[in-house]
């Protein structure tokens, strides 16, 4: 009897953290623009979200981060999230960071609005990000500015990199190109 018990307890608990499990096309963010970015419009691509940030050693990585956009336009969607939480090197404002883009790297790939990546403000994209319960693969902190978080075409988190993995590494196209 006492076997039973302890089985209906772990069927319990399994199903608990199954459930626990969310899917990223549940999430949205707002764009740089204060439009609603619904993560299901971009079933079947694979996406690189990025937090970046104007003033960073990184920060030269927009160029890379273009090019890989227009490299894989067909197969891949970039999203910058813009993010003070690093060394304050994200001081601007929503229209200044998206003029300073623009102007300083052409960036065309789609950008967030300015959000927390971590902590007690962290937003829900972050959240799924970094919390295996919820993206069923693996927990992570971010630990500087253009950290990448690779998802795959079916709405799964592929791995995480590094702000010194370079945008156009083998490590991140090789995937992309799976």
């Amino acid at each position: 009897m006492n076997f039973l018990k302890t089985l209906k307890y772990m069927i319990f608990f399994s199903a608990l953290n199954v459930s626990a499990q969310q899917s990223f096309y549940d999430l949205t963010i707002n764009s740089i623009d204060g439009e609603l970015i619904n993560f299901n419009t971009f079933k079947g691509k694979k996406i690189l979200i990025v937090n970046v940030a104007s003033n960073c050693g990184f920060t030269s990585q927009y160029k890379a981060l273009e090019d890989l956009s227009q490299q894989y336009k067909d197969s891949l969607v970039i999203l910058g999230v813009p993010c003070n939480q690093f060394g304050g090197q994200e001081p601007k404002n929503e229209v200044e960071i998206i003029e300073f883009c623009k102007s300083n790297y052409g960036v065309t790939f789609l950008m967030s609005e300015k959000v927390h990546v971590k902590g007690n403000n962290q937003h829900p994209l972050y959240s799924w990000q970094t919390n295996k319960k919820k993206n069923g693969s693996s927990s992570s902190s971010v630990k500087w500015n253009f950290q990448k978080y690779l998802i795959d075409n079916n709405g799964k988190l592929i791995n995480y990199f590094y702000s010194t993995t370079s945008p156009t590494s083998r490590k991140i196209t090789s995937i992309i190109e799976q």
